[in-house]
């Protein structure tokens, strides 16, 4: 059973605004999504009900926080079928996550051992490593692409016994590039290295299984699957974790004190320092209830629909420049593309001012448009409150765009 995007969007009371004087079409959501009131009502709830510190209180509230906390760690492991708690830690979002990793890596690597990432990555899946790198002389390689999709190629010849670290997006937030993890994963264990995913783009959309995917690290945010921001999840094989030192330090990741040195606690609250983002974490965990309930599969269903229906519209705009794979089921909810004449940000501004809502920019991937020989591109991006009737709204919309500026 499919997805009634018109009553879902009853839930997301920010949907039925007006913008410009025009009902509100929101296509930004691989930057953001909307948040429905069951995720809404869960952080009020906390607020007004059981507004309390985690874990050290044993008075009721306490408790209560407690409890709710920790649910919501058990609900992301079973969302992403991890083995245990103790391999699900809380942070800020992605680009935490990632950072954490590269900090645990640079607690191994040495000079001459090599990193492979790939020309698509966030910012948030390259700075951490060029930093790395530079802390530890290590050496970046970049594997790049072959029509407009991971070169497997170029990765199979530069993964190499030297490669101590694969790092790569499982769905690309510009191309909308659905990426064999799996397959990657393989390949990067034969040479015993350690596979490092940023999954920002694809946990809200599919379903995602670490027993299957076998990687070592996994990185997502709430807020770009309907949880609040300032939360985020990082996933790590509990053997690694219990090699690796702490980040931060100080209240809750402690287990004795001393004056001249201190002992952890045990995973996963030995990397949690400091009070936690606890709404954050409830919030989070109505998300993944409310994405249980309709069904992930579903939800990817839906946008694949919806991609499937928009694409061949915008194919047929002339001068409108579409990036990423040719095939559609190799491409999630993102279309990136320019049109030829106009610089994005006013496509973006004029798509406003008919009420739509996209993004335009480098998309925090500069080395990608950079390849591309571009420097910046407009993006919408579906989600699964979006419905067709939305899709012909943006295309009759960039029509209208080109026939105002006489390109």
């Amino acid at each position: 059973m499919g997805l009634n995007p018109e009553k879902i969007q009853k839930d997301f009371r920010i949907l039925n605004q007006l913008v410009n004087d025009e009902a509100l079409v929101y296509l930004d959501n691989a930057a953001t999504t909307q948040k429905p009131k069951q995720v809404l009502d869960a952080l009020r709830t906390y607020y007004e009900k059981d507004n309390a510190n985690v874990h050290r209180g044993v008075h009721t509230l306490a408790e209560r926080a407690t409890s709710d906390f920790e649910a919501a760690r058990e609900k992301v492991r079973r969302f992403i079928n991890a083995k245990s708690t103790k391999e699900i830690l809380w942070t800020r979002g992605t680009t935490q996550s990632l950072n954490w990793v590269a900090q645990f890596a640079g607690q191994m690597l040495q000079s001459g051992d090599e990193i492979l990432i790939s020309v698509m990555e966030h910012h948030s899946n390259l700075v951490p490593w060029q930093q790395v790198a530079k802390a530890t002389g290590a050496k970046l390689v970049f594997v790049y692409l072959k029509d407009n999709q991971l070169d497997m190629d170029d990765l199979r010849s530069k993964l190499t016994d030297k490669t101590k670290i694969v790092s790569i997006a499982h769905v690309s937030n510009v191309l909308g590039l659905m990426n064999p993890i799996k397959e990657i994963t393989e390949l990067a264990h034969q040479h015993k290295a350690l596979m490092v995913v940023d999954g920002a783009q694809s946990t809200p959309h599919m379903a995602i299984d670490m027993q299957k995917l076998g990687v070592d690290f996994f990185a997502f945010s709430g807020h770009k699957m309907m949880g609040p921001t300032g939360i985020g999840v990082l996933y790590g094989k509990q053997e690694l974790l219990e090699k690796f030192e702490p980040i931060e330090f100080g209240g809750e990741m402690i287990d004795f004190v001393y004056e001249d040195h201190s002992t952890w606690t045990e995973l996963p609250w030995k990397f949690e320092a400091g009070t936690p983002n606890i709404a954050g974490a409830i919030g989070l965990g109505a998300a993944i209830d409310y994405i249980n309930e309709l069904g992930i599969k579903n939800i990817h269903q839906h946008v694949a629909e919806l991609v499937d229906y928009i694409m061949p519209k915008l194919q047929k705009i002339e001068g409108l420049t579409i990036y990423g794979p040719r095939e559609n089921k190799l491409r999630a909810g993102v279309i990136a593309f320019n049109i030829e004449g106009l610089h994005p940000h006013d496509v973006a501004t004029a798509l406003d001012m008919q009420g739509i809502a996209i993004r335009a920019g480098h998309h925090c991937a500069q080395p990608l448009l950079n390849y591309f020989g571009v420097s910046a591109t407009a993006r919408a991006s579906f989600y699964l409150y979006n419905t067709k009737a939305e899709c012909d709204k943006l295309v009759e919309a960039i029509i209208e765009t080109k026939k105002y500026f006489g390109v």
